[in-house]
């Protein structure tokens, strides 16, 4: 599986929206329930094996 890094831009409600970090691709909605608990604005994420984990 690829590994894909991402930071979140904002939170919306119950979704965070997450950009690629190497800018390559446009935003991204996630609902929060996938993410870690502790995700907050500026957050880096590392996606893998279909979870989402804190860098």
């Amino acid at each position: 599986m690829e590994i894909v890094h991402y930071i979140v831009a904002r939170l919306d409600g119950d979704y965070a929206i997450l950009v690629p970090a190497d800018g390559s691709g446009g935003e991204n909605p996630v609902a929060l329930a996938l993410l870690p608990d502790a995700v907050t604005e500026g957050s880096r994420l590392r996606w893998e094996n279909l979870s989402y984990e804190l860098e």
